[in-house]
């Protein structure tokens, strides 16, 4: 029995919607909302709603984010992991470790610092534990994978990327130890009732 033309429709958009997300376009992934306005048509949005739906049984969400304004025609759509990898998980997506240690690095002290930092001082940071050569095209690289941005003033602060993959609360509570903090708070109320009873 043929489908009906409407969920035939409906499923292609789907199909589109997910290779628009899934791949590269000019070596960022993702697609902007007027792309997406263009492809799918003016329900686009809803279209994204359902493709969300159908990723979060793989682990996967759509993320939106704005560059610039909220809610303009230039906002980047992608898919990302719903949740935390693990870390073995992050090796096999291509991070290494220092990579990743020199990210968090960069993040924590631009976040420090209300959201901008000078490039420099970043550097200055990052080299007392690796090398001059391998700070500079780290940063590098960050910055062309979307994970931090740079201004004319020399300024780093948080990417398009770094916004939409990094829970910034999270980043700095498990920095200052706010989470171990709290397990250790709970421990002790537990100890307590127990000795109670």
């Amino acid at each position: 029995m043929p489908e009906a033309p409407d969920v035939a429709e409906l499923r292609e958009k789907l199909a589109r919607a997910a290779q628009l997300l899934f791949f590269r376009h000019h070596m960022q992934p993702g697609a902007k909302a007027w792309e997406l306005r263009r492809a799918l048509g003016r329900d686009y949005e809803q279209i994204l709603k359902l493709l969300d739906a159908e990723l979060e049984k793989l682990g996967l969400t759509v993320k939106r984010v704005s560059e610039g304004e909220e809610n303009s025609e230039s906002d980047r759509y992608f898919i990302t992991l719903r949740g935390h990898p693990r870390l073995s998980d992050a090796r096999t997506f291509g991070w290494r470790v220092d990579d990743m240690a020199m990210l968090t690095v960069a993040l924590a002290h631009i976040l420090s610092r209300g959201g901008k930092a000078p490039l420099k001082e970043v550097e200055r940071i990052l080299q007392e534990k690796f090398p001059r050569w391998r700070v500079e095209a780290t940063i590098d690289r960050f910055i062309r994978r979307g994970y931090l941005s740079e201004d004319e003033q020399g300024l780093l602060y948080l990417g398009w990327r770094a916004m939409a993959e990094v829970d910034q609360r999270q980043l700095l509570g498990l920095l200052l130890g706010k989470e171990k903090a709290e397990e250790v708070r709970a421990e002790e109320g537990e100890l307590e009732t127990g000795t109670r009873s």
